[in-house]
């Protein structure tokens, strides 16, 4: 299998000089950069807040997770808040356009959970609290499937694995990509429109033209069975939005309601898939919530 890399150096270079320059303009006060070698390349956190230990009372770190297409910085917004509470880790997915280095291919859910079990091992964390923004929450939900009782709770952000992605998907994906391309007063006309808030974070949205020289090889998420989400234990909250072109919300809500009645699930009014920045003071206030801050 392939893995995913630039295209050239050229490009990598375009990236790289957009990424550090991203990070400088979005990122709030002091952090530690780490990379982190695995089985699967190299990955790159960024660390605030107390450090775990006798400095912070051992408080376990909240690992937060981006979406598809994105890294570490598209947390920038949450970072400050969360840390004021506990460590945050905020990590580059080996295989997404950031600063990580994949160096093996991830062909599935099994590959994807190994390495953020190495990740968190790296770490030395016993129970970390993971929060998944949709890819993000496909692999924190894999890890938890197959390296149980690992974590000490999930916060998954409309997560991918509860429906194959159709037609609708892509196409808001392509009208998000259309929308962030036009006239900077257009923009929110056009980002409410095309229900895809995204598009107004102008910082990111540039980063994301910088990575058209990308080329992403990761496993498309397939849906988890009846029997998988069975399995699941441990604490899980998880934020739907209500206009979500990933699924039927109300349906993932019921189905999880259903097979996993210990879990916390809520559909957020208005809100599509990119609860993020859709809603980033109810998401903040919900994952302090789930991680006992």
């Amino acid at each position: 299998m392939r893995i995913s890399a630039f295209r050239n150096d050229r490009a990598r270079q375009r990236f790289d000089a957009a990424y550090q320059r991203t990070l400088a303009e979005l990122w709030p006060g002091p952090r530690t950069a780490i990379d982190l070698p695995t089985s699967f390349g190299t990955t790159r956190l960024y660390r605030t807040g107390p450090r775990h230990g006798a400095h912070d009372g051992g408080r376990e770190p909240v690992v937060l997770l981006p979406g598809s297409g994105g890294n570490a910085l598209m947390w920038h917004r949450y970072v400050d808040a969360l840390a004021r509470h506990r460590p945050v880790v905020a990590v580059d997915t080996v295989g997404e356009p950031g600063a990580s280095v994949q160096s093996a291919p991830i062909a599935d859910g099994r590959d994807g959970a190994a390495w953020l079990e190495e990740v968190l091992t790296g770490l030395d964390t016993t129970a970390a609290h993971l929060v998944g923004c949709s890819y993000g929450g496909w692999l924190a939900l894999s890890h938890r499937l197959h390296h149980p009782g690992r974590t000490a709770s999930l916060t998954l952000l409309d997560p991918a694995g509860f429906a194959g992605l159709g037609p609708r998907f892509y196409a808001w994906l392509i009208a998000g990509g259309l929308a962030a391309a036009a006239p900077r007063p257009l923009r929110p006309r056009l980002a409410r429109l095309v229900g895809n808030s995204t598009v107004l974070e102008t910082e990111l949205m540039g980063l994301m033209r910088a990575s058209t020289g990308f080329r992403r090889v990761l496993p498309v998420p397939p849906v988890f069975s009846d029997e998988e989400l069975r399995r699941l234990d441990g604490p899980a909250l998880f934020l739907l939005g209500e206009r979500s072109a990933l699924h039927d919300a109300r349906a993932v809500a019921g189905r999880i309601g259903r097979l996993l009645p210990s879990a916390r699930v809520e559909v957020v009014p208005g809100a599509g898939h990119a609860l993020t920045s859709d809603c980033p003071e109810l998401v903040a206030d919900r994952i302090l919530g789930a991680v006992g801050a």
